[in-house]
């Protein structure tokens, strides 16, 4: 059975990567001073955060319309027996929603998957389920390894400003002020696709410290590693955190480093990163 993958922009997976894997992206939008823009496709992080920073209203997103869906599955089933969508957690986005509405119009030909993750969380399950494909695994192979993914993996994020999640409405404003007053910086996760903290810290030094504790009582007794790093605006934001996890000495290997698009680092903010890993 020949299967195409498709997934959202919210996977954050480069242009050129997605394109020679041929996975289809269908884009979420980001409504920014009036206009309209498709995630990865029409406008990018640096541009959201320079028109902030020269007084902009911060910017909302929404998700893709069935439709939207619907038009990338018809295409993809033109060349495939079946599609695979892979979304970003239906707790944070209505996506996975628009695209179960879609996969209606093609009974038993789609099946949609809810990563319950976000960002390289649902990219790097992407990547897996290609890889495993293109070994000549079945659907349901495939389906249970995704399944293996979303109940363990790792994830640990840090922001640079707490102003983009006030706005967002996952602090409050004296949280955020307190923040700020005191160089906090809070070390969030995903628990069932939502996100929680794991931790706050006293300047980024302190930050990437406590990432690494939990990543190491993580990996305990894995034997092989895959990480996948973030970061929005500047690479810089992640190299720090990148060098002390691949010295840590334990078994990981560097699997993909990629910018957040529009659509997550409008919630997140300039200065993010973090990684997500899982293992083999």
């Amino acid at each position: 059975m020949r299967i195409t993958l498709v997934t959202d922009s919210t996977s954050d997976l480069p242009q050129d990567l997605r394109g020679r894997l041929g996975v289809r992206v269908v884009p979420l939008y980001v409504n920014l001073s009036g206009a309209i823009y498709r995630d990865w496709e029409e406008i990018t992080p640096t541009e959201i955060f320079q028109k902030v920073r020269e007084g902009a209203a911060f910017p909302t997103t929404s998700q893709p319309s069935p439709e939207d869906f619907a038009r990338v599955y018809r295409e993809a089933l033109e060349e495939a027996d079946h599609v695979l969508s892979l979304h970003i957690s239906g707790k944070l986005s209505g996506t996975v929603q628009s695209a179960e509405l879609a996969a209606q119009e093609f009974p038993g030909r789609v099946t949609v998957v809810d990563t319950q993750a976000a960002s390289l969380g649902v990219g790097m399950m992407v990547l897996r389920a290609k890889e495993l494909l293109e070994e000549g695994q079945s659907l349901e192979a495939v389906l249970a390894e995704l399944e293996r993914l979303r109940r363990d993996h790792f994830v640990r994020f840090s922001v640079a400003t707490l102003e983009f999640l006030k706005r967002g409405g996952r602090i409050g404003g004296a949280q955020a002020f307190l923040g700020t007053l005191l160089n906090l910086k809070p070390v969030l996760t995903l628990k069932e696709g939502r996100v929680e903290a794991a931790g706050r810290a006293r300047g980024e030094k302190k930050a990437r410290e406590e990432i690494l504790k939990a990543f190491r009582a993580w990996a305990e007794g894995r034997k092989r590693i895959r990480a996948y790093f973030l970061y929005s605006g500047d690479e810089d934001a992640v190299a720090a955190l990148r060098q002390e996890v691949l010295a840590s000495g334990l078994p990981v290997e560097e699997a993909l480093v990629s910018e957040l698009g529009a659509v997550i680092a409008s919630h997140t903010g300039p200065g993010t990163y973090g990684f997500y890993a899982y293992s083999l």
